[in-house]
């Protein structure tokens, strides 16, 4: 499955957001991942996704 997570970088840069299992959809955000977790707890998601969103996007060459 591949997941663009253009939109989500482009607002949310350097920050943790819980997403819906579609890998699309923003629950809550913070700069602390419990709280962002937390929110999306109370908003009725058991098991949110967590996604600290990179501030920068950094090129990798190699094999990982």
């Amino acid at each position: 499955m591949k997941n663009d997570l253009t939109k989500v970088y482009k607002k949310y840069r350097g920050l943790w957001v819980a997403l819906k299992d579609d890998w699309k959809t923003v629950i809550s955000f913070n700069e602390d991942v419990e709280v962002a977790q937390k929110e999306a707890i109370e908003k009725g998601y058991k098991s949110p996704i967590m996604f600290k969103v990179p501030s920068e996007i950094i090129g990798f060459v190699g094999t990982p």
